[in-house]
């Protein structure tokens, strides 16, 4: 009769592999600890010290997103290696558009089955793109969901707290008729739009990730999969150090016609010269082969401007000057002007 007996691993969720990819992991989660974790991975909730005496009037920023399907992209490939650093990345810039520095972040990895192999990657991942940045990586949900999951494929999503002061928040001071718009290169689609170049181009255009890209020596799958960038590390100090920096703006689904517009007041406008920067290979291979209209790539993808900072016309040039020394490849893409509160890209 025992031998009989339904198991939860018989049911497809083995808890005890799970339990053992995560003590794999642990070394690299645990190096992301600082003096303020009080208790980390393992109780039934994190612990962060919250006293922020250098602050005068701490406020708590939080995000949350996922990587959608650009999972379906590093299954195709057979390389979820970049994912965790995607899902910190775009969180970390979130909340960099309040000014904010991160404090702690939080996963949630799922799958029709834990594959130790893959979980590895990820969470390894996470736990690398945290410490480049000094956050904290203090928990997260592992779960394993036959029948909702495909096999062979994950789910990604990442929430953050950050802290900034109240005064040193974004966007801050008045948008004036004059400021520059400055734009900071990204190095891909980051993890937006990938419904649309999956259909782009392996349905329409008939193509494979192994295939490359026209004019490079890399493959479609390796451009799909460059991680998303962290732009933290160079904006940050700039908006301690320089006034001037109005807002900030992390181009992500919606492109630019959609994110420019959180970073700026009503009854401004964000006049953009497209001739000002040159979108990646990959996008235009997207909208080559997927037959896309240039507003439709402009409203989905970021086109190569990663983030976009709103500045003072008396700063802008130091703003460039200082993001470009830091390693980031930056330069004045556009002007604000009175009108509808919205981007025109000319």
């Amino acid at each position: 009769m025992a031998d009989d007996q339904l198991t939860y691993r018989d049911a497809g969720v083995d808890i005890g592999g799970a339990e053992r990819s995560l003590r794999a992991v642990m070394p690299s989660i645990q190096a992301t600890y600082n003096d303020r974790v009080i208790a980390g991975v393992g109780g039934f909730g994190g612990l962060f010290q919250g006293e922020f005496p250098d602050l005068e009037r701490p406020v708590l920023v939080s995000s949350i997103d996922g990587v959608g399907t650009k999972t379906k992209v590093a299954a195709m490939v057979g390389d979820f290696s970049g994912l965790g650093k995607d899902i910190v990345n775009h969180c970390v810039n979130d909340i960099l558009c309040q000014g904010a520095r991160p404090l702690f972040f939080m996963d949630y990895f799922a799958s029709s089955r834990i594959d130790p192999a893959v979980f590895t990657q990820v969470l390894g991942g996470a736990a690398e793109a945290c410490m480049a940045v000094g956050a904290v990586l203090l928990g997260g949900e592992t779960a394993e969901m036959p029948g909702v999951y495909l096999d062979e494929e994950i789910d990604l999503v990442g929430s953050i707290v950050g802290v900034v002061d109240m005064e040193r928040r974004l966007p801050r001071g008045k948008i004036l008729p004059g400021d520059a718009v400055i734009g900071i290169a990204s190095v891909g689609l980051h993890t937006n739009g990938f419904s649309l170049a999956r259909t782009a181009l392996f349905e329409h255009g008939g193509l494979s990730v192994r295939d490359l890209v026209p004019g490079m020596e890399t493959t479609i799958g390796e451009e799909l999969l460059r991680p998303h960038k962290s732009y933290f590390n160079a904006v940050y100090p700039i908006l301690q150090e320089i006034e001037g920096v109005r807002g900030a703006a992390h181009i992500t689904g919606g492109g630019l016609y959609g994110n420019l517009p959180r970073a700026m007041h009503a009854n401004v406008q964000a006049v953009l010269d497209r001739r000002s920067w040159t979108p990646l290979p990959i996008f235009r291979l997207i909208q080559e082969a997927g037959n896309v209209s240039d507003v439709e790539m402009f409203t989905t993808f970021n086109m190569g401007i990663g983030m976009a900072l709103v500045v003072s016309k008396d700063v802008a040039d130091e703003v460039v000057g200082r993001l470009n020394e830091s390693g980031e490849a930056a330069a004045k893409i556009g002007y604000i002007q009175k009108g509808a509160h919205d981007v025109q890209i000319v």
